[in-house]
């Protein structure tokens, strides 16, 4: 409390109590009536919201003022004696706290105060309140971590694809189905040019809508050496981790909670919210979102001087074209997703809602399918790691027409034509012909 606030309230209790403590012979009967008329008002008092006053504290300011040979000084509020130690914990508990916290300097609160109760620091029944707790770190200087900072330094990659990295930022409400549906983009960058391989909104932020933006870059843009990820769920998954190996891609994900190492995505995604998100109508289909999405970052993002690398990020990634490795043509091969099945009696095995026919020496076993969710017509059957094959669409039509024999063999007949008055006699299904 500062020295002008202190003076105010000072004043205030003067004026209440200064009719007592000025005029000699008051009587204790009108000194009586004096402090009812105190205590029975609301006040507005400086610094404060207390709006009553009781009758002892009254009484406690006439003693101390009276007492002080009328300095007004005296009725100042007084800092507290026990200042600088805590009602509620004995020195002891506190040292036991701050030694607990020197272990753990960066957990919360609430962590702290379950570890202290687990360790019988605390009581269960009686416990600091988080305030008091915070005070006592602040009186041994340990409300700030004291773990030494990390060694954080700006990088850039000196070569275009020898890092790129990726996250996901929540987008704006698209319509979808006649419906509103949140979107999430997916994006990644190319550390060395702040070129974008690719980038796109999705309805679900998973690992199949990251997959699906990581294979379109790799198509366009070829392989990076080192592909830097979030740790969060959207960006791990086994086939993923595998499909990256075979290609010589270096899968790497940050740590929990340090987004500092992604920092040239973040900051791409600050600039889609400033400069192209403002720039989109109220309503807008997912369709037509991706497209102006496109649209601007190859007329505008990538056009436009970097602020960090002083060119843009398409002639700066350009400008080394002849260090690029290209993506295989069976690119989207190396990241299939696998299904276990097991294959019907009449040979089948469903995926996605369809029908596939399996070879005959399958029937009944349990397989694997590999499958890219934009190809189903390369659908690739495994049997103990074992190759049989790409499956085929079911055709009920065509199967109709098949005569299968005990050795497995099988003849297509040609279609039936349809009845004609030679095969067919109105009644005949249902009458006997008369006899001669």
């Amino acid at each position: 409390m500062d020295k002008d606030l202190r003076e105010k309230i000072a004043l205030f209790r003067y004026g209440l109590i200064s009719a007592m403590v000025n005029q000699k012979g008051t009587s204790r009967g009108e000194q009586e009536l004096r402090i009812r008329q105190i205590t029975s008002q609301s006040w507005k008092m400086p610094g404060g919201t207390r709006t009553s006053i009781a009758r002892s504290t009254v009484l406690r300011w006439i003693s101390i003022y009276q007492r002080s040979g009328g300095n007004i000084d005296s009725l100042q509020p007084q800092p507290r004696k026990d200042r600088g130690c805590s009602r509620v914990l004995d020195s002891e508990t506190e040292a036991a706290l701050g030694a607990l916290r020197r272990e753990m300097p960066a957990v919360s609160l609430p962590v702290f105060l379950k570890v202290a109760r687990s360790r019988s620091i605390i009581g269960v029944t009686r416990a600091p309140s988080k305030d008091s707790l915070y005070r006592l770190f602040k009186r041994h200087g340990l409300e700030k971590d004291l773990r030494l900072p990390q060694d954080r330094r700006r990088f850039e990659t000196e070569l275009v694809n020898d890092l790129w990295q990726s996250d996901c930022m929540h987008g704006p409400r698209v319509i979808h189905e006649n419906k509103l549906r949140k979107s999430f983009l997916f994006a990644i960058i190319d550390d060395h040019s702040r070129l974008i391989p690719h980038a796109q909104f999705y309805l679900a932020e998973n690992i199949d809508s990251f997959r699906d933006c990581l294979l379109q870059a790799l198509e366009k843009r070829g392989l990076p050496r080192r592909l830097y990820v979030d740790n969060g769920s959207a960006f791990r998954s086994h086939t993923l981790k595998y499909g990256c190996a075979r290609l010589g891609i270096a899968l790497l994900h940050t740590a929990p909670y340090t987004p500092e190492g992604r920092g040239k995505i973040e900051r791409f995604f600050l600039t889609v919210r400033k400069q192209f998100l403002p720039l989109l109508p109220q309503e807008i289909t997912l369709e037509k979102l991706n497209e102006q999405l496109a649209l601007w970052i190859g007329s505008d993002y990538h056009q436009r001087t970097h602020s960090s690398t002083g060119q843009g990020p398409l002639a700066r990634y350009l400008a080394h074209l002849h260090l690029l490795r290209s993506a295989p043509k069976n690119l989207r091969d190396y990241f299939r997703l696998p299904a276990r099945r097991k294959v019907d009696k009449d040979r089948t095995v469903t995926l996605n809602g369809k029908l596939y026919e399996a070879p005959v020496g399958l029937i009944g076993k349990t397989v694997t399918l590999l499958y890219d969710p934009k190809d189903a017509q390369r659908v690739e059957i495994l049997l103990e790691e074992e190759s049989h094959g790409f499956l085929t669409s079911l055709n009920a039509g065509i199967n109709s027409r098949v005569r299968r024999s005990a050795r497995q063999t099988a003849e297509l007949l040609p279609p039936a034509g349809p009845p004609t008055a030679a095969t067919y006699k109105s009644g005949s299904l249902f009458q006997k012909e008369a006899s001669s």
